[in-house]
């Protein structure tokens, strides 16, 4: 049962996308977002496209890691982190 929580909530949680060619330069830059109630009200959130600067091809990947979640439970869904990683 455990298992099947873990695997079921994974998937919803990574939005994955490509622009141009993906990643050519193997850089990787990082950035919190942070919502409140559930998400529903973003504080701040980060810009993929300012993130990738000049490059044209890139991969972002907007997920929520483990701290996230532990984060997420903690506050009992009042603050909601997500990480947003750009690969140039």
């Amino acid at each position: 049962m455990f298992s099947f929580l873990c695997v079921s909530r994974a998937s919803c949680y990574t939005l994955n996308y490509t622009v141009g060619k993906g990643p050519q330069k193997g850089i990787t830059v990082v950035q919190k977002n942070h919502y409140l109630v559930a998400g529903l009200a973003p504080i701040k959130t980060a810009n993929p496209v300012k993130m990738a600067g000049d490059a044209q091809d890139y991969e972002v990947t907007i997920t929520h890691t483990f701290v996230d979640g532990l984060i997420n439970v903690l506050t009992s869904g009042l603050y909601n982190p997500t990480t947003t990683i750009v690969k140039k």
